[in-house]
């Protein structure tokens, strides 16, 4: 009887083993499962999606990189279900993810839900993403639209503020080749590599030191030299190789500081200590001696590449040119009194960026100190001045152009080629754009209210002339479907009714009939009334159901849409907000409220 208990406790104790080990074998095969090896692709049947061409969001312009990537897109913690996972087992478990049957790309599972990289859907929904951190815990962050909407500080007043232009810096983009010496404005390369002046981008630059004006606090000025008579406490004078002194002017009636130089290595001459100043704005009033063969007044600057580099604004007229640490600016002859005011900074990442291509290179080059100024040639020179900001005299030379560079039919003719797509015919030099008058008018307007001086006024009314033109005859009208007028930022054949510049233009003719007394603004208010109709009647045609289009010309040739992009799509916004603060028509309304959730990822509703 024993016997047989203690065989049948072996037995037990047998199957209890056997129960245990195939459970601790089927628990560690769970907990550490081998990855099956799945069959390769082919390549014939689906591509890999990194090795096909989509859109980069990080090569768009104004497109800010984000910070890093997810490998993984994870839900939060409280939706995890805890129960659904066994102690100790693993969240994801690698899957395949096929896309549309053209791409493959791994992604993770977690029982029936699965996570895809976000690095895939950054590039293949055209979506922007990044880690931020906050009171010391991560969180990722999704937006639709890389770009800003800026919400307006106040009605729109033709004296005040322009759009969101404060928050423009024109000078420092790489298609801006330098500001001409001579001009004061921005020479560009937006459309080829030799420079020219784009009135577009001279009406940006304007607007936008207007702007700044108005809405950064008073700057910093420092006064260095005003001509007064004190010389030998300021200046160094380097032995009989050169004269200053102070002398009474009959041309402004003030005490000025008149110099004389042989002529001198770069960086040799009368010179003036600056100290420690870390201000970038530089302004003086210059004449220029006929007499010197060639005069300038240099600056020296310590850089954060540890040397110090020269900028020479010469009496000579080329734009820009650069030899080793010296880069020079022409700023003409200057026989009469001229204020000159020059961004150091920008001038000095011209120079060092130089190319002989479209593009400035980028550089971050900064400037520690601005130590001296040096004068060489013959002249007379005051109020030499380093500030934080010099907005208004910025302005100034933005307005001024426009009044110098006006031709005959009141237009601003810009000089190069523009090929805007195949089937539309190319527009050769000399063509005029809506988007420049209208941005222009709103220049010469503001202009005109500081001052009160007719020739800003007499201007603006002028560059009415082209709108009144059809474009195949030179002048910006485009008809609609035989009924609605349209000015043209590019005047092409056929049309190409870009909605941005239109809207620029109709903010400039509001601006004129806005400014102009009595009677002499009816032209302009005629022409802006028009073009809101248009507007109105078209504003549909740009709407796809989740963004916008930037022209039509899906419409006139028959091809694809040409998407605006969110940079374009978010200006289209701050346009319409312009206007329905100028005229709350329902139209308006309703179309900048679907705008607006266009960028939040809200989509027109399907059928």
């Amino acid at each position: 009887m024993r016997l047989l208990n203690s065989r049948t406790n072996f037995k037990a104790l047998w199957l209890v083993t056997f129960i245990f080990c195939v459970l601790s074998l089927t628990f560690w095969s769970r907990q550490c499962p081998e990855e099956q090896a799945r069959p390769a692709l082919s390549h014939g049947e689906r591509g890999d999606y990194y090795d096909q061409e989509k859109p980069n969001p990080d090569a768009l312009p104004n497109a800010a990189a984000p910070p890093h990537h997810l490998s993984i897109l994870t839900a939060d913690s409280s939706q995890l279900n805890p129960n659904a996972l066994p102690p100790g087992r693993h969240k994801y478990q690698p899957i395949e993810c096929l896309i549309n049957d053209e791409y493959s790309i791994e992604c993770r599972r977690e029982n029936e839900e699965v996570y895809v990289p976000f690095n895939f859907l950054e590039k293949y929904f055209e979506v922007n993403g990044h880690i931020a951190e906050y009171d010391g815990y991560d969180r990722f962050e999704w937006q639709h639209s890389y770009s800003r909407i800026y919400q307006p500080r106040g009605p729109y007043s033709p004296e005040g503020i322009f759009m969101s232009f404060e928050n423009y810096n024109v000078e420092i983009r790489d298609r801006v080749k330098a500001i001409s010496g001579v001009e004061g404005v921005p020479v560009s390369t937006q459309w080829g590599p030799d420079p020219y002046f784009y009135p577009i981008q001279i009406a940006q630059f304007g607007l936008s030191h207007f702007s700044k004006n108005l809405t950064e606090k008073e700057p910093r000025v420092t006064v260095f030299e005003r001509g007064d008579g004190q010389v030998g406490t300021r200046w160094d004078v380097p032995g009989k190789q050169a004269q200053v002194e102070s002398v009474t002017d009959k041309g402004c009636s003030c005490r000025v500081l008149q110099f004389h130089t042989d002529v001198l290595p770069a960086g040799f001459g009368p010179t003036l200590m600056l100290g420690a100043t870390s201000d970038q704005i530089l302004s003086f009033h210059v004449k220029f001696s006929p007499s010197a063969v060639l005069s300038n007044v240099s600056v020296v600057v310590d850089t954060s590449y540890k040397k110090q580099y020269i900028l020479h604004y010469t009496s000579g007229t080329d734009l820009i040119s650069a030899k080793g640490t010296n880069i020079y600016y022409g700023i003409g002859p200057r026989p009469d009194w001229s204020l000159i005011t020059r961004d150091l900074l920008c001038d000095l990442r011209k120079g060092v960026g130089l190319s002989n291509s479209k593009s400035v290179k980028k550089t971050k080059i900064t400037i520690k100190r601005v130590s001296k100024v040096i004068l060489q040639g013959a002249g007379r020179i005051s109020n030499i001045t380093m500030a934080t900001s010099s907005h208004i005299p910025q302005f100034f030379d933005a307005a001024d152009w426009f009044v110098r560079n006006q031709d005959d039919a009141g237009g601003w003719p810009i000089n190069v080629v523009r090929k805007l797509v195949d089937g539309m015919q190319e527009l050769p030099p000399g063509w005029y754009s809506a988007m420049a008058q209208g941005q222009a008018m709103s220049t010469l307007t503001r202009a005109y209210t500081r001052t009160r001086h007719r020739r800003y006024l007499d201007a603006a009314l002028r560059a009415t002339k082209p709108f009144r033109v059809p474009s195949e005859k030179g002048g910006v009208l485009a008809v609609f479907m035989g009924q609605h007028r349209w000015y043209e930022e590019y005047p092409t054949t056929p049309s190409s009714f870009v909605l941005n510049g239109f809207i620029y233009s109709l903010i400039g003719l509001y601006d004129l009939q806005q400014t102009a007394p009595g009677e002499e603004g009816k032209e302009a208010a005629q022409l802006y009334q028009e073009g809101m109709r248009s507007l109105k009647a078209l504003m549909p045609l740009y709407d796809t159901g989740a963004g916008t289009v930037y022209d039509l010309r899906h419409f006139m040739l028959g091809i694809a849409p040409n998407i605006a992009r969110w940079d374009y799509h978010t200006t289209h916004v701050n346009l319409l907000q312009l206007l329905v603060s100028i005229d709350p028509d329902p139209v308006l309304a309703g179309t900048l409220k679907r705008w607006v959730g266009y960028t939040k990822g809200r989509r027109a509703k399907h059928n």
